[in-house]
């Protein structure tokens, strides 16, 4: 299993302090060091839609230029954005046997979990 996020992202905080309470071991992936590619960002647009992916409510979006962010129409646009701008990915993203949980809610992580 392994967690991807940014360390100072309150609700990976959130999502960690979580796994860690309900005991479950975890790698972590810190999007701003080790980056992200290509390949793993299509992936997960393939289970949950790149929609789901860029975190438009976030600093990283509102800081994008207005041509940038209108640019964001389909799977490859948004690609080429959350390579650029990691931290546009909406966090955090829980992989577990090939499958995605993005964010963090208690109750989804349990369900994700089982």
């Amino acid at each position: 299993m392994k967690l991807y996020g940014i360390p100072n992202c309150d609700t990976v905080k959130k999502a960690r302090a979580w796994l860690a309470e309900a005991g479950v071991a975890y790698e972590w992936h810190d999007y701003k060091k080790q980056g992200v590619d290509r390949a793993l960002l299509a992936g997960w647009i393939a289970q949950v839609g790149w929609e789901r992916l860029v975190n438009r409510a976030g600093t990283t979006w509102r800081k994008l230029d207005d041509a940038t962010r209108v640019g964001v129409v389909d799977a490859e646009s948004a690609i080429a954005v959350m390579l650029a701008q990691p931290s546009v990915i909406k966090r955090p993203v829980l992989e577990r046997d090939g499958k995605i949980a993005v964010g963090f809610k208690p109750d989804d992580y349990a369900a994700f979990l089982k």
